[in-house]
């Protein structure tokens, strides 16, 4: 840590230094200014104006007016270009130029540049990987609510939303709701939250008014980006101070839950406001606020994921069918974890129409989460930067973030978040040929909890499962010898009334009482649950989330191609350290006991921050052959993480353009995943089950790499034994010994992914068709996920001793019985591994866009993506959790008569398989559609937009266990670029 304080300290001095070094001001220096306006005589915003054959660029603001700074000695010419108009040229003889330019309509711009691909600028159609690029007026014309709508329109992204503040984009496969596979990055800045473990982007991101463009990079970017990149990258550009300046306000009021399904229609409501300003073209600021209010979408999904039939159920039971499951495990309800084996009684002695039944497993009641989340939710976000330029190329600026959200997010269980913060201070220093940038990213999660323990403890706090495992099965015999015993017709009856008196005295939703047990459980900060399984627990555990945290970046990067003239050449390095205070349930300090790690010491904390770091390094060469038309990419990054060995990531690239319409690219790259900090760090004490990181030392003690049997095998040899013995005895368990599977967990390593990718982008018909093709193949080795082991206590796998500690938890722990040996029972562990296996995915995209007529144009894409059968089973699943086939539809003009333009979208995808430790279950295919008009009133420079997203209110889900999502329909005012001119 002190390595790493150095570093900044001397990152800072060099900050400093640098700017005192360079020339303040280039003598000879002028402004130059005007406007740009477009076929009908309205101003164009966001034109780019740039000198040809330099660097020196600007943009257009709201009202299409322009400055820049140069010292060009006359006669140049200016360059201007805007998305959707064809670019034009200007000389420029003196510096009293009288500088108006009118800018004709076209469909697509054949110079459209982006950066994230390479790390530099380059034209959109030469990119070497796929790409795609939102700008501000596509960004403005999509029917969404909100900004971060339109990227489930972009071609291959596959959109996640488990709640309105959090929204996960993901491509090419493995979806996940905290997925660590995709980076997405704002100004530089990573938005994944550290110890959350989930990507913040629309959360803490930059407000509606503050959007310049938005870069999506599917496919693997690790060998520039580093880990967090092998699935794809986001990357949001916010608005110059210097480019853009004067005074916006946002607004917009929409309505949600339309059908009153679960709660009343509801309002939505955000405000934002921009003002930026800048002197001389020397010092600029900017500050932005936005606050959003509004009613959550509900996940209250009712289906089974553990229906009678199984072998966590009761195959033996075809009467407890249905709704008369007694192992029911509902998608969104907690504490009733049949399928994982947790929260369930094992009732003996069940005797049915006068012959003896296997035991009966029977889940404990639980809580639906509609019952136990708040579905009101907020979103502020505020940032600010300063700006100051020493010359045209040397600019210092600094921008702090603070985001504060409420919502919920899909981990390990659902959390849900209250108040939680976010917080970035970032300094950067960009000049002509150089980047260097370091940022700080503060995290707090506010009163938020976790929903299962919170449920687990409902329960639990009513009566242990040993005591109402005995009151339900009091209950079941009594009923049985009310109605002449037991039988297939009256079973069901049975045993619902069992259940009811089970739960007689339990608080229920609605009611004082469980308002005020909900309340105190959630401001417990211990996840341990009351019961005489776990030593030394409270008597009422908690469900708080209490995580605070630190990120540390720094990273540069330097273009040497005007020094080295044979090749392009771009190096750069970053570092990057976490450090995290442990909380008793999420992190500990690994060099207490384990007995000690989840007590809180005499001052309240629960000992010493945890660190987690890394260092990469990248270089990469470009070279054109043949009149440019071939342009050959190589580049190669080094990473290392204390905990691992380094690894080198690859990436080479071709992009053959026989003409500037046409371009064909071959890439092949490889990419390194090392675990994220929650995979890698974590210790979730979480009740009966703990998730435990990949980190090899954690397991001292605890023995669940070499020393466990896995879950499936486990539930196998239960079912086995209740299926041969209505007892469960010792000599009916030692037969079945057989069914049960050492784990043997490999020692983790990092994931790493081969990509093979070949595309097509290209204009054609006279530059009113734009077409993009790809299509890739990708390789994971390693692949990391959960896989949840049992761990026989003070016993060696193999052991008798070993086997009877699999028998069902909840037989006596300690007690030997006539039927039974004693025994010190069972740990159980969710491990953070890699797979034995390895995945191979492909697939292919493509889009198109075709202006057929003045200003109306239509587009599409369509999206495949496979997961290759595997012959052999893992010992996790890994949830590909992609559709096969998904697409979208657009037809809009942006302008059909002056200041009035429309769009409508339809979205659709086939139903697919979603697999995750919490819920597994299909999700239904769905298609929507969204629209909007828009109305410019550019003398008040106001724009009004009314839209809907899913028009027909149809409820869909995007995951299973995720929220059921339906229309939303707005309107919203826009007030852009007042006292812009001041």
């Amino acid at each position: 840590m002190k390595s790493f304080k150095s570093l900044i300290k001397l990152i800072i001095l060099f900050l400093v230094l640098v700017p005192g070094l360079a020339s303040a001001q280039l003598n000879g220096s002028y402004i130059l200014s005007g406007q740009v306006k477009d076929d009908h005589g309205q101003p164009l915003i966001g034109t780019t104006v740039s000198i040809k054959g330099t660097d020196n660029r600007t943009s257009t603001d709201s009202t299409g007016k322009f400055s820049l700074t140069t010292q060009a000695k006359f006669p140049y010419t200016l360059v201007f270009s805007a998305v959707g108009y064809h670019s034009q040229e200007f000389t420029i003889r003196s510096a009293n130029s009288n500088v108006n330019v009118q800018l004709t309509t076209q469909s697509l711009l054949i110079n459209e540049v982006v950066v994230t691909a390479s790390r530099r600028e380059e034209k959109l159609l030469k990119s070497p990987v796929a790409i795609e690029k939102l700008s501000i007026t596509a960004l403005k014309q999509s029917p969404g609510p909100s900004f971060y709508d339109a990227l489930e329109n972009v071609k291959g992204v596959q959109m996640t939303t488990t709640s309105i503040t959090l929204k996960v984009p993901n491509t090419r496969g493995f979806n996940s709701p905290n997925n660590f596979r995709f980076m997405q990055l704002v100004d530089g800045v990573d938005m994944q939250s550290a110890t959350l473990g989930v990507p913040l982007g629309n959360a803490i991101g930059p407000t509606e008014l503050d959007i310049a463009s938005l870069e999506i990079t599917p496919g693997a970017a690790a060998a520039l980006y580093g880990t967090n990149a092998i699935n794809g990258l986001s990357n949001l550009f916010t608005k110059d101070p210097f480019k853009t300046q004067g005074l916006s306000f946002y607004h917009r009021t929409g309505v949600n839950h339309v059908d009153n399904i679960g709660v009343n229609a509801s309002t939505i409501n955000e405000t934002a406001i921009r003002f930026a300003k800048a002197w001389n073209d020397k010092f600029a600021f900017k500050v932005n606020a936005s606050y959003l209010t509004g009613t959550d979408w509900q996940s209250n999904t009712r289906l089974d994921q553990n229906p009678g039939n199984l072998k966590t159920a009761n195959p033996a039971y075809p009467e407890l069918t249905g709704a008369n499951n007694a192992a029911y495990d509902g998608w969104n309800k907690y504490g009733d974890d049949a399928l994982a084996g947790s929260n369930t009684v094992s009732i003996k002695g069940i005797v049915v129409d006068g012959v003896a039944r296997p035991n009966l497993t029977v889940a404990r009641t639980g809580y639906n989460e509609v019952d136990l989340v708040d579905p009101k939710v907020t979103n502020l976000k505020l940032d600010g930067t300063v700006a100051y330029k020493f010359n045209p190329d040397l600019q210092l600026s600094y921008t702090y973030r603070y985001g504060r959200m409420d919502g919920v997010f899909q981990r390990g269980n659902k959390i849900s978040l209250n108040g939680a913060t976010v917080q970035n201070h970032k300094l950067e220093l960009k000049g002509k040929e150089f980047l260097v940038r370091a940022y700080e990213s503060i995290e707090n999660t506010g009163n938020s909890f976790n929903v299962k323990p919170l449920a687990d403890n409902l329960d639990l706090n009513h009566a242990s499962n040993s005591a109402w495992g005995t009151t339900y099965k009091n209950a079941l015999t009594a009923y049985g010898n009310a109605n002449g015993g037991l039988t297939s017709a009256n079973l069901a009856a049975a045993t619902q009334a069992a259940r009811a008196a089970a739960d007689a005295g339990r608080v229920e939703p609605g009611t004082p009482a469980f308002d005020a047990l909900r309340k105190q459980i959630i401001g417990i900060n211990n996840w341990d649950i009351k019961s005489s399984l776990i030593p030394d627990a409270p008597e009422t555990g908690g469900a708080a989330l209490v995580q605070k945290s630190h990120l540390y970046n720094a990273e540069a990067q330097y273009d040497l191609s005007d020094r080295i003239k044979f090749v392009d050449l771009l190096v750069g390095a970053d570092v990057r350290v976490y450090s995290i205070t442990p909380d008793g349930n999420n992190f500990v300090d690994f060099t207490r006991s384990i007995a000690d790690r989840n007590k809180p010491l005499a001052d309240g904390s629960f000992g010493d921050n945890v660190i987690y770091k890394k260092y990469g390094a990248f270089a990469q060469a470009t070279k054109t052959f043949f009149d440019e038309k071939l342009k050959l990419f190589g580049s190669l990054r080094y990473d290392y993480n204390p905990y691992f060995d380094p690894k080198f990531t690859p990436r080479l690239a071709a992009v053959y353009s026989p003409n500037v319409n046409h371009n064909f690219r071959f890439t092949f790259q490889n990419g390194y995943r090392f675990p994220s900090l929650f995979e890698a760090l974590s210790y979730v004490n979480n009740g009966r089950v703990k998730r435990v990181g990949s980190l090899e030392f954690i397991n001292d003690g605890l023995g669940y790499l070499n020393n466990s049997y896995t879950q499936q095998s486990v539930t196998a040899f239960n079912a086995a034994v209740k299926a041969q013995s209505t007892t469960g005895d010792d000599a009916t368990a030692l037969a079945n010994r057989s069914l049960l599977q050492v784990a043997n967990l490999p020692k983790a390593r990092p994931e790493q992914i081969t990509s093979f990718e070949v595309g097509y982008k290209g204009v054609l018909f006279d530059n009113k068709v734009f077409l993009d093709i790809d299509a890739y193949a990708n390789r994971y080795n390693g692949f990391l996920g959960q896989v949840q082991v049992f761990v026989p206590n003070g016993a060696t796998v193999g052991s008798d001793a070993a086997v009877l500690a699999m028998l069902d938890i909840n037989r006596d722990p300690t007690t030997a019985t006539a039927n039974n040996a004693a025994s010190q029972g069972q740990s159980r562990y969710r491990v953070y591994t890699n797979a034995k296996n390895i995945y191979n995915n492909y697939g292919s995209s493509a889009g198109l866009s075709w202006n057929f007529y003045q200003r109306y144009t239509v587009s599409g894409n369509v999206s495949f993506n496979k997961l290759k059968a595997q012959k052999a089973s893992d010992i996790f699943v890994t949830g590909f959790n992609t559709p096969e086939w998904s697409g979208n539809f657009s037809f809009g003009n942006r302008e059909v008569v002056k200041n009035f333009g429309f769009n409508v979208v339809y979205k659709w995808q086939q139903s697919y398989l979603w697999e995750s430790p919490l819920v597994t279950g299909r999700v239904p295919a769905v298609g929507t559609l969204d629209a909007q008009v828009t109305l410019r009133v550019p003398v008040y420079y106001a724009t009004f937009k009314i839209g809907a997203s899913n028009v027909f209110n149809k409820r869909y889900i995007q995951y299973a266990g995720g929220p059921t999502i339906g229309g939303i329909y707005y309107a919203s005012v826009t007030l852009d670029g007042l006292l812009s001119g001041k």
